[in-house]
């Protein structure tokens, strides 16, 4: 008490104990693959699959057949439960996105340049325009521009981005802009409106990262502007032209002698084929027309690229890993790659596929065999779906279900419970597993950590198991304790980052217990923990670590273990036999 009391009276003082940790946002998975469409090698946050598909796509065209990326399918799967997904495509090496050149409505010259912010071929619809102004090439994912509401008197024009697949009868704009603006002393100067940056891969030898070129963020969701002719100062004070001849620099009116086209964008170099796709992608050369052979960049080099750029756990904030598809008997250097990533940042758990369709069931159980770590999981085997945007069943390795699955158990309950069982383990997309496991099968599996999809009459295909791949026998052995730490990790770790600067003394140590013990309580009061004891006091903070500059923590747990095996006793008794009590 800090009131010196000499004579009788009522004091009062004030506690503020009311310091709450600012909410940790939706955190979802990490999906790293082939697409459509969609920037190439930059961490896209997605929180539908329907704006999965606007930004990467679903089906395309390869020889005669149509066909989705194992991608597609888990990040379907994953999005009806979950919120939030980051996805890192992947593709051919030297891939580019396609451009525009927008003509001055006077000269010969540009008014200024559209990139897509998509890359790939896809994005071009250059060719013959036919009846309705439409372009021949098109497709459903490609887009293309109009210049509408030319205004010489302000210095200002329309932009409208249309679908690819659209007429001069059928409009379909998908953004419009208005009143923009080649002044870049103007509010509408249209860099500053629609965005000019574009990231390019960057390493400064032992970091990959992003590097941002541009000044003014993209708010496009389909473009970015470049290369624009200026008109500064168009208006003078009293809003007269300043230079009549720069409204010549305005563009032209309409969308052009190629109709709103985007040409140049390329693929990059893809394997040359046979691309192979769902069950038959069973080749490190041939997978869905990449190749997964350590040192290969059209494939093998980007998802090592894509691992490093999520490794930074403080740019990207996921709790799951997904390659769906990139198994060990093809790609084991990338699957050790994503252990060690799940491992080295220690807030994110992989899924890892075993082995390609067709593979045995030793072959997969060598797989697990292979690794320790409670931070990745295997499952087998292989399921068919049905898959709608192509009208065919497919085959898919298990993590896409899986994906899926997590999610679902995410929602109905919480990280701590496993994503097993009939409650919560059901597939309920699987026609079929590639192989019905008997009991024998299912143990010789779960013996070596590999997580059985069995198969039950009546209920379909089901994960049977919730282990990881550690070998040694602890709780961290299993997804849901493993999992409950990456969780109440999180949690804890980014509320506390409140505490950091401030002073090291018992106020700060109370906020962090205000922060630590209600949330564990929730946690326990969920079934999560059986237990729990958080410590932060002058018993581990003592003066030499105060004086280092350390605030010293102890957190004490107990996780909920799960009833895996159940065993009962059916005792027969004789006639007039007294039941025991």
């Amino acid at each position: 008490m800090a009131e010196k009391i000499v004579s009788p009276g009522v004091f009062t003082n004030e506690i503020d104990a009311s310091f709450l940790p600012a909410a940790v946002g939706d955190i979802g998975a990490a999906l790293i693959g082939p697409t459509v469409k969609g920037p190439h090698l930059v961490p896209t946050v997605v929180e539908s699959y329907a704006e999965y598909q606007a930004k990467f796509g679903d089906s395309f065209k390869s020889g005669s057949q149509y066909y989705t990326y194992f991608t597609s399918i888990a990040a379907k799967n994953y999005l009806q439960h979950a919120g939030k997904l980051t996805v890192v495509r992947i593709a051919g090496d030297g891939i580019t996105n396609a451009s525009a050149s927008i003509t001055q409505s006077v000269g010969t010259g540009n008014s200024f340049d559209l990139h897509t912010l998509a890359d790939g071929v896809i994005m071009n619809n250059s060719g013959s325009i036919g009846t309705n102004d439409t372009l021949a090439s098109a497709t459903k994912d490609s887009i293309r521009w109009e210049i509408a509401g030319r205004n010489d008197k302000k210095g200002t024009f329309t932009l409208v981005i249309r679908n690819g697949k659209d007429t001069s009868k059928r409009k379909n704009p998908l953004e419009t802009w208005n009143d923009l603006s080649l002044d870049p002393t103007s509010n509408n100067y249209i860099e500053r409106i629609i965005g000019n940056q574009y990231n390019t891969l960057a390493t400064d030898g032992s970091t990959t990262y992003l590097q941002s070129t541009g000044e003014f963020v993209n708010k496009s969701k389909y473009v970015r502007v470049a290369n624009v002719t200026q008109t500064p100062d168009y208006l003078d004070e009293n809003g007269t032209v300043t230079v009549p001849a720069d409204s010549g620099s305005l563009p032209q009116t309409g969308s052009g002698s190629i109709g709103g086209a985007f040409q140049g964008g390329n693929d990059g170099v893809k394997t040359t084929g046979p691309h192979k796709f769902y069950g038959d992608a069973s080749a490190s050369a041939e997978w869905q027309g990449f190749n997964l052979t350590l040192g290969k960049a059209t494939g093998s080099d980007q998802f090592v690229s894509a691992l490093n750029l999520i490794a930074n756990g403080d740019e990207y904030d996921i709790n799951m890993i997904l390659m769906p598809g990139v198994t060990n008997d093809i790609a084991s250097h990338l699957v050790s790659k994503a252990i060690d990533v799940a491992e080295a940042r220690g807030d994110t758990f992989y899924v890892a596929d075993p082995v390609v369709k067709g593979a045995n069931l030793s072959t997969a159980v060598t797989a697990a065999e292979t690794y320790d770590s409670n931070y990745t999981a295997m499952y087998w085997p292989w399921v068919q779906v049905n898959e709608p945007q192509i009208g065919r069943n497919v085959w898919v390795p298990p993590s896409t279900m899986m994906a899926g699955v997590i999610a679902f158990n995410d929602k109905v309950s919480h990280e701590w419970f496993a994503p097993a069982g009939l409650n919560r383990g059901g597939l309920d997309m699987a026609i079929q597993a590639e192989r019905k496991l008997t009991h024998a099968n299912r143990d010789t599996l779960y013996e070596s950590s590999v997580n059985p999809l069995a198969t039950f009459p009546g209920e379909g295909v089901v994960c049977w198991g919730q282990k990881t791949l550690q070998k040694k026998s602890s709780a961290l052995d299993r997804v849901n304790v493993r999992r409950l730490l990456i969780k109440v990790k999180k949690f804890i770790a980014a509320s506390s980052r409140f505490l950091v600067f401030e002073q090291n003394n018992a106020s700060t140590r109370t906020r962090f217990l205000n922060i630590a013990n209600p949330f564990l309580e929730s946690v326990q009061q969920n079934s999560g923990l059986s237990a729990f004891k958080v410590i932060m006091d002058d018993t581990n903070n003592t003066p030499d670590l105060v004086d280092r500059n350390v605030l010293y923590g102890q957190i004490f747990l107990q996780p909920t273990r799960t009833a895996e095996f159940i065993v009962l006793d059916f005792t027969v008794m004789p006639t007039g036999a007294t039941f025991p009590e």
